[in-house]
């Protein structure tokens, strides 16, 4: 091979190592922009995701936080005693008599209260601040909410003593006083559109102008149960005790069952084809729509076992067999998470299998079994589709006081709200009981983070 082979050969050997790092050059440049656009889009996808949640959030805020402040009189009611007319005095207990014919006589007594003209006090404490208003007595009654009458007569049936004195009393507004003073109704509609008549829309104002009528905390949405009468003072007391009834069913049924069936299943069952197919199908219950649990409690507790309707024993059961299979599997997957030299240790110094399941590995797992539990329990208190089917979409407008009373729950209470005519009060009442239940759902989670990093053991 002559001199200038041999140089075509290094020439052509350092052309191609030049052509061979460029080209890994270039493959690495094309890489790095691969990798460079995946990551932007995994942060703009990132990005949306929380704008989305932040529109959700802030819209439901921005209509929920004002419903938690009312329309409120702040009125000097004269109890006149011309007008509250007592025909015979309170009754008192009487030495031998029974509990039953006290509350009987109590009871006679307080309905005489129903024929005085309670209305008439209202009239009048208005008259004092606004006295054109006797012109139109309707206009002035249709500005409180349908149960201040009844506020004052409760208040004497329960001090008598109030009659012939004034009380300051903080009354509630009508619902249609209320949206009129937080701008939801278009002013500018003509009378014969209008949810309240002219004078009312008039005296509202000029009662909020002179501090008449106040914004103030709405308790009643926390110490009040639903009402159609007077939509005003409807509250969410009835729904959460009966989700507090549900919720205490699923944690007495569904977290026993579920935690013993998880370790039997994880320490004690054999690996044979029966357990497979148990293994398969707790899976798959995981995944069946909640709204087939509502047909299955409807079916099985209301039709067979005759259990009454819209009761929270029902909807805890229902609840129950839906929150089962994630506790489960919660539950397998902490039990797996314990390393085998615990059990092999424990069983070496002498313990029996059941002593080391339940004196070490389960006290280990018990962060993940608290975790489930509370994950479980917040996901039953958020479902909604199971407890229609059971009856809970019926208006119920008092407060249950068994498991089996009659009784709705949050999720089903902001479902009916939803549902109102009086759409522009109704829709800030609503966000506002979605803001309430977030809350409980956020403790609840929060609660769960917060057990486990307290008792996590790490290996």
């Amino acid at each position: 091979m002559n001199s200038a082979s041999k140089t075509s050969m290094v020439i052509d050997g350092f052309e191609s190592n030049a052509s061979r790092t460029q080209h890994i050059a270039s493959t690495l440049k094309r890489r790095r922009r691969k990798e460079a656009r995946f990551r932007w889009l995994g942060v703009l996808a990132v990005a949306m995701s929380i704008g989305l949640v932040g529109v959700l959030f802030g819209t439901i805020l921005a209509k929920g936080l004002p419903s938690f402040w009312q329309a409120t009189f702040v009125l000097d009611v004269a109890f006149s005693p011309d007008t509250v007319k007592l025909e015979s005095p309170k009754p008192v207990a009487q030495p031998g008599e029974s509990p039953a014919q006290y509350e009987q006589r109590l009871h006679e007594w307080a309905n005489q209260l129903n024929f005085i003209n309670w209305n008439k006090l209202l009239l009048d404490s208005v008259a004092r601040v606004v006295p054109e208003s006797t012109e139109n007595r309707r206009a002035v009654l249709e500005m409180f909410a349908s149960s201040s009458r009844f506020e004052l007569r409760n208040m004497v049936i329960d001090d008598p003593g109030v009659v012939g004195t004034t009380q300051r009393l903080n009354l509630v507004a009508s619902a249609n006083v209320d949206v009129w003073l937080k701008g939801n109704i278009d002013r500018s509609l003509p009378d014969g559109q209008q949810q309240i008549s002219a004078d009312a829309r008039k005296w509202a104002d000029q009662l909020y102008a002179d501090g008449v009528i106040q914004s103030k905390f709405s308790t009643v949405l926390f110490t009040n149960a639903d009402s159609r009468s007077s939509p005003a003072t409807a509250g969410l007391l009835g729904a959460f005790v009966g989700s507090l009834m549900m919720m205490v069913v699923v944690v007495v049924l569904a977290v026993p069952v579920g935690v013993a069936a998880a370790v039997y299943l994880e320490e004690f069952a054999p690996q044979n084809k029966f357990t497979d197919f148990i293994e398969v199908n707790i899976n798959n219950l995981a995944a069946v729509p909640s709204i087939v649990f509502g047909l299955l409690g409807a079916a099985v507790f209301i039709i067979m076992f005759n259990l009454p309707l819209s009761a929270p024993l029902v909807g805890g059961l229902v609840l129950s067999l839906m929150t089962l299979p994630t506790v489960i599997i919660a539950t397998r997957a902490s039990l797996k998470a314990i390393p085998p030299s615990i059990r092999e240790g424990a069983l070496a110094l002498g313990a029996s299998r059941v002593q080391a399941i339940t004196d070490h590995v389960l006290p280990l797992a018990r962060p993940g079994i608290l975790t489930a539990t509370i994950i479980g329990v917040a996901q039953a208190l958020g479902e909604t589709a199971p407890l229609l089917l059971i009856g809970m979409a019926a208006f119920v407008a008092n407060v249950p006081a068994t498991p089996l009373d009659p009784s709705s729950a949050l999720p089903v209470q902001i479902f009916l709200w939803n549902g109102n005519e009086l759409r522009n009060f109704f829709e800030g009442r609503t966000s506002a009981a979605i803001i309430i239940l977030l809350v409980l759902m956020l403790t609840l989670n929060s609660l769960a983070i917060w057990l486990r990093k307290k008792f996590e053991t790490r290996w």
